[in-house]
């Protein structure tokens, strides 16, 4: 059981099902969430998932641990100009950062250091303290801006982890497809997870 403090931002590339099932993994492994969330993002819920996601933050924070009954987690949301939230400050960073999915737009903004919203900030926080940032990428192609935006934010320190599935491991469902991302990241955050078998592991197909 995780007992890790996890700030994760939804902004609105498409992939929220990552997001989604992101958020549940932490939950059930026992993280404390801090959960942002772009007004763009709510908008790609709608479209691909039919989830609507209230604009309070309070009832936000409580849909989503309701849908996810019985998990040992905790769950709290913030707004977009919550700079009283601990994670505005460097005095009380998060044990790691987790923005999935993740716009080039917002992924430009925390490349250049703006700070313009929560999120962003948040972000900047993680890079100056040296704590783990995980930028969830989901474009493509990729330009030679982006490409630029995602160097100068790996040579920061930030770790660039793009939707890019795998399929040795034959999914057979979306969803598997879903976890094998999601894995990815949780491996990164140091949250242990059960989503798939381990490459080399007893039963595992080369």
């Amino acid at each position: 059981m995780s007992h890790k403090r996890i700030a994760l931002a939804w902004t609105g590339a498409s992939g929220m099902a990552y997001g989604l099932r992101l958020l549940e993994c932490l939950l059930r492994a026992g993280c404390r969430v801090e959960l942002l969330v772009s007004s763009a993002a709510r908008i790609v819920a709608r479209q691909e998932l039919d989830l609507v996601l209230p604009s309070d933050t309070a009832e936000l924070a409580a849909q989503l641990s309701a849908r996810f009954a019985g998990h040992a987690g905790e769950l709290v949301a913030y707004g977009k100009e919550e700079w009283f939230a601990p994670l505005a400050s460097g005095s009380n960073p998060a044990d790691a950062m987790i923005v999935c999915p993740c716009t080039m737009g917002t992924l430009a903004a925390i490349a250049q250091g703006l700070a313009d919203n929560l999120i962003e900030r948040a972000a900047d926080v993680m890079l100056k303290e040296k704590r783990p940032l995980i930028l969830v990428p989901r474009e493509t192609p990729f330009s030679l801006i982006h490409l630029r935006n995602m160097t100068r934010l790996a040579e920061a320190g930030a770790t660039l982890l793009p939707a890019n599935p795998g399929f040795y491991h034959r999914p057979a469902s979306v969803e598997a497809v879903v976890d094998f991302v999601v894995a990815r990241v949780l491996d990164q955050a140091g949250v242990p997870h059960s989503l798939m078998q381990r490459w080399g592991e007893p039963g595992a197909e080369g």
